[in-house]
Parts: structure tokens; C-alpha cells; sequence
């Protein structure tokens, strides 16, 4: 196992509904991108937020999907993790706001369905939301997916006991401008009560229903901020998690062992 591994966040600017075109734009992101042992896209990265599915369902793939297996062919070339969500018609034919985990070699990628439905938007009228927490072994660390609203439900992102322990904290989101500081706030408050490292990636441009700027961050578990995309631009960028760091930190202010 590797001391530290390296995380790359692609912040894109996602064209919507065309799944072909934003497969390449995140083809070239991420061939441009420094060597990462994981790659970070944004909520529903292939085709933008899709609010009511009925009106688009030639958009909805299953988990067997062209994009899927795009995901899986860029891990084996990569040898790196690709990660993001999508909308996903599951094998049940519901609709899930899917997020998929995908190491190279695996038959089989890792999902979580995202739980926290954005009734705001609509979201619970379509979807089905998952029950399950998600956590990922990768490369001698634990992710914990979440996606989007799953931010602002901090106990439902709780550190809980060593079984159910992570390391990293995944946000993916399709974000909007307006609420732009309850997402950076908010992606450093589950960074400092959950003792982790916390990546969270936004999309940029816009869609039918919202403008959105980005504001993608890598933040440490002190809550420092490590690396940030600039505002309304593409980019990508690049952060180590340092596994002994961590490791040291949570022993040094056992934080986690005073939970309820």
C-alpha cells in the first residue's frame, strides 16, 4: 500500500444531453490531467441534471450502458478509479440518480444510489432513492460516495463506528450559483466533524433548470482548503491524501471515539 495517493476532480462544463460529446470532453480532461490514482467527474457528468425523466428517456442508461462501459474502458487505460453519477434506470426499471465507483479489472462497478432526493427540483417524483451507505476500498483508503443534497444531512454523512469508518468523503454535484456558500460551507464542516478528507466537484455553464460556477475543492481534515478550481472556468485539479497524515491525526485528537 502507498503512503499517498493522488485524487484528480475534473470540473466540466457539461453539454446537455449529448452523453457522446461529454464522454469525450472528460476523455481529453482527464488525459490532460496529471497521473491519479482517481478521476472525479460531476453529478449526471454525461448528460447535465435530468429533472424529469420522461421527457428524455432515450438519456437514461442502465448500469451496462455505453457510458458505463466508458467508464470502465478509461480505469483499465488509466489504470485509475473513475468516478461519477448518472441517471440509471436499475434492474427493477426505476430510476436512480446513480453514482458509480469503477476500478479497473472489475467485471462489476461499485454504485451508490443517491438518498437525499432534492424535492425542491422534483427529484423524489422520479427517482428512487437508495438506503444504502456506500463505502469504497481503494488503494489502502475508504470512500464514502454522496451526491449533491446528501451534503446538507450531516447524519447522514457521519462518521460512525470502525466498521463503517472513511477516510475520503466523494461529493458529486450539479450545484447552482445561488447556493454557492452553503456548499463551500458545508464541504468543510463534513471535513472537520467527520475528521476526513473531503473532495467535492461541481459542474460549470448551465442547463434548463440552472447557472452553475463550479466551486470544486479538495479540502484536508483540519478543513483547510488544499486545491480549487477557479470560478466558471474548466479545469481540473490535483491533491495528494496523505494516509499517514491522517492516520496520525486521528490519534493524535481522537475526535471520532467521542461520537454518539
Amino acid at each position: 500500500m502507498d503512503s499517498k495517493i493522488t485524487i484528480t476532480l475534473l470540473q466540466q462544463d457539461i453539454v446537455w444531453g449529448e452523453a457522446e460529446r461529454n464522454r469525450q470532453k472528460a476523455k481529453e480532461s482527464i488525459l490532460k490531467a496529471p497521473k491519479s490514482d482517481l478521476y472525479l467527474l460531476p453529478e449526471m457528468w454525461n448528460t447535465g441534471f435530468i429533472c424529469d425523466p420522461s421527457e428524455c428517456e432515450e438519456l437514461i442508461e442502465d448500469s451496462q450502458g455505453q457510458s458505463v462501459r466508458w467508464m470502465q474502458e478509461m480505469a483499465d487505460s488509466t489504470n485509475a478509479a473513475i468516478a461519477g453519477s448518472m441517471a440509471t434506470r436499475a434492474k427493477d426499471r426505476s430510476i436512480r440518480n446513480r453514482f458509480f465507483f469503477v476500478r479497473p479489472g472489475e467485471e462489476e462497478p461499485c454504485f451508490y444510489d443517491k438518498h437525499h432526493l432534492f424535492t425542491y427540483a422534483n427529484e423524489d417524483r422520479f427517482y428512487t432513492a437508495g438506503q444504502e451507505k456506500v463505502i469504497v476500498d481503494w488503494r489502502g483508503l475508504r470512500f464514502r460516495l454522496f451526491v449533491c443534497y446528501d451534503l446538507r444531512f450531516p447524519i447522514w454523512c457521519r462518521n460512525t463506528d470502525d466498521d463503517e469508518t472513511y477516510d475520503v468523503a466523494l461529493f458529486v454535484a450539479s450545484w447552482p450559483t445561488t447556493r454557492i456558500l452553503a456548499w463551500r460551507s458545508l464541504l468543510i464542516a463534513r471535513a472537520i466533524e467527520n475528521q476526513c478528507y473531503v473532495c467535492g466537484v461541481n459542474r460549470i455553464g448551465s442547463d434548463p433548470q440552472c447557472d452553475y460556477s463550479g466551486g470544486t475543492l479538495m479540502i484536508d481534515p483540519y478543513g483547510n482548503i488544499m486545491e480549487t478550481c477557479p470560478d466558471n472556468q474548466e479545469s481540473t485539479i490535483t491533491g495528494i491524501i496523505d494516509i499517514p497524515k491522517l492516520k496520525h491525526f486521528r490519534q493524535k485528537f481522537p475526535v471520532l471515539t467521542d461520537r454518539d
